[in-house]
C-alpha cells in the first residue's frame, strides 16, 4: 500500500506493508536513524517522533495512520532556533551520556518547551518531569535533563512567576 505524509517538512510517498509500523518505515525505508528501536512496546520512548507537533511512539503507530499528517524527527529541527538552544543546553548540562535515548528525549523536551513558551506559563518541576517520563534514560540523566529544560525556560520566560 502507498502512504503519503510530510516528513520533516517534505512530502514523502512510500510503499509499505499493511501492518507496517512507522518505526520500521522511518528506519528501513526512509533511512531516518535518530528514531531508535528500543522495546517495541511503547514503554521506552526511544522511537519518539512528533506527529502534528505532539510526541508519539512510532513503534505503536501504523504507517497508514500518518497518511496526510506531519511527522517530525530531530533531523527536521536542525534549523529551529529553540531546538538548537535546547540541544546546546543538553550538552552544557551533560544531559546526554550514551546517546541512545538522546534524540527522543530532546524531541520530547522540545515539544514541551515550545508548548510552555507559547502558553507563557512556567511549569513546576514535577510538570517538567512528567513531560519526559515517557522517555527511558538508562544512564539516569533525568536531573540533568531537568536542569537543561529549566535553563531554557528561564531564558525564554524571564521574570515569569512559577506556578
Amino acid at each position: 500500500m502507498r502512504v503519503a505524509f510530510n516528513l520533516n517538512g517534505r512530502r514523502v510517498e512510500v510503499d509499505v506493508e499493511p501492518g507496517e509500523i512507522l518505526l520500521d518505515t522511518l528506519r528501513l525505508r526512509l533511512d531516518v536513524r535518530s528514531v531508535k528501536r528500543g522495546c517495541e512496546r511503547g514503554e521506552c520512548g526511544a522511537c519518539t517522533v512528533l506527529l502534528d507537533g505532539r510526541p508519539v511512539v512510532s513503534c505503536l503507530l501504523l504507517t497508514a495512520q500518518v497518511e496526510g499528517r506531519e511527522v517530525t524527527t530531530v533531523e527536521g529541527l536542525r534549523e529551529d532556533e529553540l531546538f538548537g538552544e535546547l540541544v546546546d543546553e543538553f550538552n552544557k548540562s551533560f544531559a546526554v551520556q550514551c546517546g541512545y535515548c538522546a534524540p527522543a528525549m530532546v524531541l520530547t523536551s522540545y515539544a514541551f518547551v515550545k508548548r510552555v513558551v507559547e502558553g507563557r506559563s512556567r511549569p513546576s518541576t514535577s510538570e517538567i518531569l512528567k513531560a519526559v517520563e515517557g522517555n527511558l534514560c538508562r544512564c539516569g540523566t533525568y536531573p540533568r535533563v531537568l536542569r537543561a529544560i529549566s535553563r531554557v525556560l528561564e531564558r525564554r520566560l524571564p521574570g515569569e512567576p512559577r506556578r
